[in-house]
């Protein structure tokens, strides 16, 4: 046992020194997780046996389980609502197309048995929310076009389907009849759907309605909801997957306390079970068997990658009018991962007989997968023109902080006021307050230090909490570290004349400029121009 414990703080403290590094070579840490994985496995340096699918299932599951609450929980539905359509097309309509492709291809050019094809397929239908989360917020990937909230709710939605496809696959594989398939079927989504919901509405009518929880404990309470929804919809043949997806966006788009705590607490369990999962299936791996199915994983990654997929992106989105290129890069970053194996190693304890070794073809697609298209997601946003450094990949999830902390104040300079002929420079306005804008007979002027303050001005200045003003359009600029702007003061910028920074997000501090205040790579700068 205590072996085990200090193999965890090694594989914990790997997670966090290599974290800078990876991202520095462009190699994505999950791909690195579950290499590591290997190393220590049977065929790896340590020589750890490890060949235990029942517990891996298990473990794997419930962490998948939190990995999909915290999809749907941190997702926004502000900005989900305007592609909550397509996204939820692609994530039911677009995983099935996607396992009936791939089982066309695997029977019909691969010869397998068709059945056995569909599981395949099924397993691999989905994209993996883990990744996709990952990749977006790791490599600051701001995408155009709504694309980013688009693919998030696709990847944190579309596992429950894939999830109930595997389900019935193993349930035709098994010989069951089509009538208790179809009955399944409905029992996975219905009881799914209404344990989810039951489940969040009771969370909120408690947090909202009642103090039976009180501070600290709310954390706690919420891992309870998470996995009494996972149990209960299991007991019921519901899908548990689903049902924490509704668990996780319904409650993290209602007015409970304490929300960005719990976010910040969930998104350090997510990387966590990440880092698990992703360990553990590479332990359970065994490089020498990959040579067996090598060929026919490349195959079908080829085929999922560059035919099946791009396939339905066109087809189902084309209605919507899609440009290309969002559709190239929403095919590009169709990630499989962690998901399609831990359905794999589930549909292994199924007592089903397989021709093939799924587990490892799986593993082989998934790890090709992240490897190829994680490490060269950046480069294609970029070469589709799809990169937009006036939006911050941040939005799109809850635990952004969208009131920027100030606040716009009008004052109107009557006749006599001590500020009339007075420079900017030489005035005290309130604490932190900085001058904006000087609306003067109609005309709005942007202030210097040297512009003289005139009788019937108006001038607008910022204070903390921001609010819309009439007449004033603010914007943001993702500041990247090839702008020209980055590492220089804010004094030293060539300004347009009608342009001025108001305010500099930093991670989780707001800043009000000032010309001495040196611009950094990753700062939020909000513009008025």
């Amino acid at each position: 046992m205590l072996l085990v414990i200090i193999l965890c703080a090694i594989v914990i403290l790997s997670a966090i020194f290599s974290n800078r590094f990876l991202n520095a070579l462009g190699i994505p840490a999950l791909l690195f997780f579950m290499c590591l994985g290997m190393v220590f496995g049977s065929d790896g340096i340590l020589k750890i046996d490890f060949e235990d699918f029942a517990t891996t299932k298990e473990l794997c599951s419930i962490a998948l389980g939190f990995i999909i609450f915290y999809g749907g929980f941190c997702t926004k539905w502000k900005t989900a609502k305007p592609v909550i359509v397509k996204a939820s097309i692609l994530s039911t309509v677009g995983v099935l197309l996607t396992a009936l492709g791939v089982c066309v291809f695997l029977h019909y050019f691969l010869h397998l048995n068709f059945l056995e094809s569909f599981l395949i397929g099924a397993t691999i239908s989905s994209t993996d929310a883990a990744s996709v989360f990952s990749l977006l917020r790791a490599k600051n990937l701001n995408l155009k076009d709504n694309t980013a909230p688009l693919l998030e709710i696709e990847s944190g939605s579309n596992d429950p389907m894939s999830y109930i496809l595997v389900i019935l696959a193993i349930t035709l594989l098994q010989g069951q009849s089509i009538n208790f398939v179809f009955i399944l079927f409905l029992k996975q989504i219905i009881f799914g759907i209404l344990i989810g919901v039951l489940i969040a509405k009771s969370a909120i009518l408690i947090f909202q309605k009642t103090k039976l929880v009180t501070q600290g404990y709310d954390t706690l309470f919420i891992i309870a909801l998470v996995l009494s929804a996972y149990g209960i919809s299991e007991l019921c043949n519901g899908n548990p997957f689903l049902a924490v997806y509704f668990l996780g966006i319904i409650c993290g788009n209602s007015n409970i306390p304490n929300k960005i705590t719990m976010l910040n607490f969930f998104d350090g369990i997510t990387k966590l079970a990440q880092i698990g999962i992703f360990f553990i299936l590479g332990l359970l791996a065994f490089p020498r068997e990959i040579p067996y199915i090598l060929e026919t994983g490349i195959y079908i990654f080829l085929f999922l990658t560059f035919v099946a997929r791009p396939l339905v992106i066109f087809l189902l989105l084309s209605p919507f009018k899609i440009n290309f290129s969002q559709a190239i890069l929403v095919s590009w970053a169709g990630l499989r991962g962690v998901a399609s194996i831990v359905f794999a190693i589930i549909a292994i304890n199924s007592n089903i007989t397989l021709n093939y070794d799924l587990f490892h073809l799986v593993f082989l697609i998934s790890i090709l997968s992240v490897a190829l298209q994680g490490s060269f997601l950046p480069l294609v946003s970029k070469k589709t023109n799809m990169l937009d450094e006036f939006s911050d990949i941040r939005k799109t999830f809850n635990d952004y902080q969208e009131e920027c902390a100030i606040k716009l104040l009008k004052i109107n300079i009557p006749a006599g006021h001590d500020w009339i002929n007075k420079e900017i420079k030489d005035i005290s306005f309130p604490q932190n307050a900085l001058a904006l804008v000087i609306t003067r007979n109609n005309e709005k002027i942007i202030p210097k230090g040297s512009t003289i303050l005139k009788e019937n001005d108006e001038i607008t200045i910022s204070l903390p909490m921001l609010y819309e003003d009439d007449g004033i359009e603010l914007k943001e600029l993702v500041l990247s570290n090839e702008h020209s702007w980055c590492n220089k003061k804010i004094k030293d910028l060539n300004l347009k004349n009608n342009e001025i920074i108001i305010l500099i997000k930093r991670e989780r501090e707001h800043i009000l400029p000032k010309g001495d205040t040196m611009l950094l790579e990753g700062d939020v700068l909000v513009l008025y121009n």
